[in-house]
């Protein structure tokens, strides 16, 4: 379909999609309706009481927690973006979406999920600076500086997909209808449509290439000189605080890069075997925003106090 150019002034656009999703697990549907909801409802929770925590301990109001609030927000409108649709779908005999609500989707999926990369990197350069800069971090990692850099991160999310949405709603979507897959990807999106879809591709691949590899070597660098630092701290309690917290990023980034790399760093999207990618897809989907309130919590001391804190006051309530 790629290479099938066809004028968009002369075809009539499709209104709506079919999704495919998982057509071969028949009346699994309502199991697997059951496991998504369950693994959504978790990830609104766990990543729900992450911020309000922050919120309401003066003790975890630093750069860090800010940044990991911010994390949690961005799972959360991650997981939205497709996982409410998928439910209703996993009920329904139609799996079908509409034009606008696929190209809705597909941007708030990707703005998500892009940005997640620049707030990864920013918690790596925090702990880098926290535990290798002591003396220096609290002048450095001002409030101010803080909020600028969030922000700088979701205006870097949305910059860095912008142009590929724009071509892709504009692409002639006339020959099929039938997306092989449980939300608005971009591989099986540009597998249908028409016209020239090479630049968005090449433009597609170049950005994963950019963020990831950028992302995940300044993550490693930044662990690099934080494993040298922590192996010199003469304190075993410092030592084992250093590290509980590097774990728990590292789980987290090595969950994320893995299913990413795996699905998207590949030249050519549209002739990946999206029956695989699917399967990747919907563990990465679903365990990894559900794993990283647990991972934060069960790790963090101070986390686990704030929240039988917050606890406390609603059963005295």
């Amino acid at each position: 379909m790629a290479d099938q150019v066809i004028d968009s002034n002369n075809c009539s656009r499709v209104m709506e999609f079919i999704l495919l999703g998982f057509q071969d697990i028949g009346r699994m549907n309502i199991i697997l309706f059951i496991v998504v909801l369950l693994f959504y409802l978790l990830c609104i929770t766990g990543n729900s009481l992450i911020i309000v925590i922050v919120r309401v301990d003066r003790r975890l109001q630093t750069p860090m927690y800010f940044f990991l609030s911010n994390f949690s927000v961005i799972e959360m409108g991650h997981t939205s973006a497709f996982m409410p649709k998928l439910l209703v779908n996993l009920l329904s005999e139609e799996m079908t979406i509409c034009f606008n609500c696929c190209m809705v989707q597909f941007f708030f999926y990707f703005l998500c999920g892009v940005t997640k990369f620049f707030i990864l990197t920013l918690m790596s350069i925090d702990r880098y600076l926290a535990i290798c800069q002591p003396l220096r971090y609290s002048t450095i990692m001002t409030p101010s500086l803080c909020i600028k850099l969030a922000l700088a991160a979701w205006f870097g999310g949305f910059s860095s997909i912008i142009f590929q949405f724009v071509r892709l709603v504009r692409l002639p979507f006339c020959s099929s209808n039938i997306i092989d897959h449980f939300f608005c990807d971009i591989g099986p999106m540009l597998r249908i449509a028409g016209g020239d879809t090479h630049l968005i591709e090449t433009l597609f691949f170049l950005l994963v290439v950019a963020l990831v590899l950028t992302s995940l070597f300044l993550t490693m660098v930044s662990y690099t000189f934080i494993l040298s630092t922590v192996l010199h701290i003469s304190s075993t309690t410092g030592r084992q605080k250093a590290f509980s917290t590097c774990i728990s990023h590292l789980i987290v980034v090595s969950i994320l890069y893995g299913a990413v790399i795996f699905i998207y760093l590949r030249p050519t999207v549209t002739h990946a075997s999206f029956s695989i990618i699917k399967v990747v897809a919907i563990l990465n989907m679903m365990v990894s925003p559900v794993l990283n309130p647990f991972i934060y919590t069960i790790r963090n001391n101070e986390v686990k106090q704030a929240l039988r804190k917050v606890l406390g006051r609603k059963r005295r309530h």
